[in-house]
């Protein structure tokens, strides 16, 4: 049985001026793959260490992972993603930076090569975390003692196991449980008989509420966004997925920090171009990973 994540933005749509919302984030089984042409994202460990294994992943523009996209390097290696839509590679031996790109895409990631005397770990050390992270997003955790192949890696949040997208022996990039509640969480992390520090992350919940009423042209329309899970602000991004039919007032993409406290909310206006359906996707960046 084949898994297949997402894990993506909340996203307001609305379809002949009826507001509807939809949190793009799924654990499905049996479901159809996105093509390989489909990839968009490119999901790869900060950091790898020379002769040694690490996973990356590629993402559709819903968040799906995606079988059979290609993915170069500019030192001439390429790959293709599995049926899991990661794929399991060896680092180059040279230290130094390469940058990983997908077939058809000009975006480029950077990476840096470590050496093994650099990173050499008869435990598993943790270097940095992130304070505050969505439930429904990526985050990573870097440090020392990880496992390349990325199923090797067994990590758990308040009890559930999380999915590792990408890994090396420095980074991992986790997906949280789906069913992970808000609010401050236990992080458990452990590789080939090694297990890691204690830790603690606080993943929160996004939420958007919008008038439904029709919008027309020259209408404003506010858009509300509250915060679950912390009462410490966050930095949100907004972008318009259809600047021809509404305007983002502010620029596109727009950030904006949320209140805190309480009720912990942003706010985010539309003026409305002409009559159809318009797209407005928000996620949280990540927070300052904090040292451990």
């Amino acid at each position: 049985m084949l898994l297949r994540r997402t894990a993506s933005l909340l996203v307001l749509r609305t379809l002949c001026f009826a507001a509807t919302l939809a949190l793009l984030f799924s654990l499905t089984f049996a479901q159809k793959p996105p093509s390989a042409s489909a990839g968009r994202t490119l999901v790869l460990p900060r950091t790898i260490v020379s002769g040694d294994h690490a996973t990356l992943a590629v993402l559709d523009a819903s968040g799906r992972l995606t079988p059979g996209a290609t993915v170069s390097f500019s030192n001439g290696d390429r790959l293709k993603t599995d049926a899991t839509g990661r794929a399991l590679f060896v680092a180059p031996l040279t230290p130094g930076v390469i940058q990983g790109s997908m077939a058809g895409r000009e975006s480029r990631t950077s990476i840096t090569i470590l050496s093994p005397s650099e990173t050499a770990a008869s435990v598993i050390q943790v270097d940095s975390i992130p304070q505050i992270a969505s439930i429904t997003d990526r985050f990573e955790i870097t440090g020392r003692g990880f496992c390349g192949d990325a199923d090797a890696n067994q990590v758990t949040i308040s009890g559930d196991p999380a999915f590792v997208l990408a890994s090396s022996p420095t980074s991992l990039v986790l997906l949280p449980p789906a069913d992970l509640r808000p609010g401050r969480a236990s992080v458990d992390i452990a590789c080939a008989k090694r297990f890691g520090p204690p830790l603690e992350v606080v993943f929160v919940a996004l939420s958007l509420e919008a008038d439904s009423s029709p919008l027309a042209p020259g209408v404003h329309r506010q858009l509300t966004v509250r915060v679950r899970g912390t009462r410490d602000r966050v930095t949100l991004e907004a972008r318009n997925l259809a600047p021809d039919i509404a305007e983002l007032q502010g620029g596109n993409p727009l950030q904006s920090s949320s209140s805190g406290g309480w009720e912990n909310v942003a706010h985010f206006e539309i003026v409305g171009h002409k009559r159809g359906s318009f797209q407005i996707s928000i996620r949280m960046l990540p927070s300052t990973p904090r040292p451990h």
